[in-house]
């Protein structure tokens, strides 16, 4: 089959039109609007959907299996053998049927269904850590997403899940994070209770980032064990080695059991009246004043 598009011809021998929204070998896509349907359908199949070429590679060089491509005619030509080289079948189906199916208009012409992996526990994604960001019930996919993103970006090591917490394989924090929900290390806590205590165990600084007026500021923070750090063995006490930076939910921000478990509370100052950060610009700030300058 030839498909034509921006003045070229491309021929894949492996694509399988399907006319039909309903039809049952698209199931892996089906109403991808309805958040509360994919929650469970998901996880239940073991499957999550990628979209979009750049996602989509991402997530077969970080080895998640593909079940399947769902390709939209208009945008075959522009893809860039991505239909070629799948795996997996590739459906191909007008951009009418796509909306239909998915409940959105599929502009970037390309979704996988990929195979999910089984998580690690969280001892084996904390080994040999220095700097982790530990997530407290956020539910927003699109801050999870976006946190996952300043995680790989400024050079944190692996990401803790709260029991309750979003799902970072959902399709709206995989497009979010362009894809670097691959490339971090994850785990999801079994025990919300005291979760913190496994982290505390194997040496790590629990730093809740909060509101609060008397909380240290993140930036005197940083500064002070890159000091410390700079003088050596002048009798002062040496930067902590591993940090856990906590964040809590969008409204409350970290529950009280959560932060009284602490080591220490810290804040970015505000100006101008403003209270308070979305958690990902939040998260942005305190892994750049965080990070392990000497990794």
């Amino acid at each position: 089959m030839a498909a034509a598009g921006l003045g070229q011809t491309v021929r894949v021998t492996g694509l399988v039109p399907v006319g039909e929204a309903g039809d049952p070998r698209l199931a892996d896509y089906v109403r991808l609007t309805d958040v509360h349907l994919r929650r469970t359908l998901e996880p239940e199949h073991g499957l999550f959907v990628a979209e979009g070429e750049k996602v989509i590679r991402r997530a077969i060089e970080a080895g998640y299996p593909v079940r399947s491509l769902l390709v939209t005619r208009d945008k075959l030509a522009a893809l860039g053998g991505l239909a070629e080289s799948c795996p997996g079948p590739v459906y191909l189906v007008s951009p009418e049927v796509a909306e239909r199916l998915t409940g959105y208009r599929v502009h970037r012409g390309a979704l996988a269904a990929m195979q999910r992996r089984p998580l690690p526990p969280v001892g084996d994604v904390i080994d040999g850590a220095r700097r982790i960001v530990v997530l407290e019930d956020i539910v927003d996919h699109t801050n999870v997403g976006a946190i996952f993103r300043c995680v790989a970006a400024l050079g944190f090591d692996a990401v803790v899940l709260a029991p309750r917490c979003a799902d970072p394989l959902y399709r709206r924090s995989v497009r979010v994070s362009m894809g670097a929900v691959f490339a971090v290390p994850y785990a999801r806590m079994d025990d919300w209770r005291d979760g913190l205590a496994a982290l505390r165990a194997a040496g790590f600084r629990l730093l809740a980032l909060t509101l609060a007026p008397d909380a240290v500021p993140i930036a005197d923070l940083a500064a002070g064990d890159r000091a410390r750090a700079a003088a050596g063995a002048d009798g002062a006490p040496p930067p902590v080695d591993r940090l856990a930076l906590l964040l809590g939910t969008e409204g409350d921000g970290l529950s009280s059991r959560w932060r009284d478990q602490a080591d220490l509370s810290v804040r970015i100052p505000m100006r101008r009246g403003v209270d308070s950060l979305n958690v990902a610009a939040a998260a942005a700030i305190a892994c750049y004043l965080l990070a392990d300058r000497a990794g």
